[in-house]
């Protein structure tokens, strides 16, 4: 049975939507993301759960980076944030209930926590500096590493169906995050988590958009 026929809330459009391109900054951010793609692909391969665990470690970065950056706007400014500050703080808190979700499913070794370790601090002094000179390409990268996310759910929970084996019970963790029944599964947990990466994908390009 399609994956799409058992969630019918999020439509063709929704899963493989792509925001087009448009000038140099644009690139810029595509290019950046799909460049970091070649090396997760080559790391993790099909391993979609420790994939989303180091996906989630930069995912959960670019919001609490934003969300000061649009702080420290607001008060040089003396005005109002529009709702930016919360927006990117929750988006920073979301993303790392998901980290802590696939850490508890795919249960990272040292070389990969390691590796959260290294990928961390990377991405947060590299994100910082694109925030710093340009936020839109900074909201545009997110968006574009958004649907990378999407994507990889995507074939994640593809995974999950051909082996039913892998569906494993839902973690406490994310039962009560989600709010998902007492016998949710990992198929559940994937669904819900690609929600809510649709949802940072659709807001950091409609921010990027506004900062024309």
């Amino acid at each position: 049975m399609s994956m799409l026929n058992e969630t019918p809330h999020i439509n063709d459009h929704k899963l493989v939507y792509h925001h087009q391109i448009q000038g140099v900054f644009d690139r810029i951010a595509y290019s950046l993301v799909r460049f970091a793609r070649v090396f997760a692909d080559l790391f993790f391969r099909e391993r979609y759960g420790h994939r989303a665990v180091t996906l989630e470690t930069v995912a959960a970065i670019p919001g609490m980076v934003g969300g000061l950056w649009q702080h420290l706007k607001a008060l040089r400014y003396i005005r109002d944030d529009h709702g930016w500050i919360k927006t990117l703080l929750d988006e920073a808190e979301n993303e790392r209930i998901h980290l802590m979700v696939y850490a508890h499913i795919a249960k990272p070794n040292l070389i990969e926590r390691l590796l959260i370790v290294i990928v961390q601090i990377i991405f947060y002094w590299f994100y910082f500096f694109i925030y710093l000179f340009s936020p839109r390409t900074a909201h545009r990268t997110v968006g574009y590493l958004e649907e990378e996310a999407i994507h990889s759910y995507t074939e994640y929970l593809a995974q999950v169906d051909a082996n039913p084996r892998k569906n494993v019970p839902a973690p406490e963790i994310a039962i009560e995050y989600w709010k998902l029944n007492s016998d949710a599964r990992l198929r559940e947990v994937i669904i819900a988590t690609r929600e809510d990466e649709i949802n940072h994908r659709d807001v950091n390009h409609t921010f990027a958009d506004k900062l024309r």
